[in-house]
């Protein structure tokens, strides 16, 4: 029985550090959709396109080397794919 609650007591540890980390992400978004939606407004007067492929792939690749694992770069790539797409699709305030 010790055991088990000892491996309770772990699991528990790692879900409020999970939660933690989770609180950080959901303001670190934030704050990058924030500078994204900034970025959008000054595209125009920049005579820039809203949508930027060399950007998007730039953005991508630099995602891939900050990568030290254990993800594998393809599933960063899918995860930062639909922030991209969540960005866009962001409604400006």
């Amino acid at each position: 029985m010790p055991e088990e609650n000892k491996a309770f007591e772990e699991i528990e540890k790692h879900r409020r550090e999970i939660d933690e980390l989770d609180r950080q992400i959901v303001e670190l978004l934030n704050k990058r959709a924030g500078h994204s939606l900034v970025i959008r407004g000054l595209k125009p007067e920049a005579r820039m396109g809203l949508f930027d492929a060399k950007r998007e792939e730039e953005i991508l690749t630099k995602v891939a080397s900050y990568n030290a694992g254990p993800l594998y770069n393809e599933n960063l790539r899918e995860i930062y794919t639909t922030i991209l797409k969540v960005m866009k699709e962001t409604p400006s305030v």
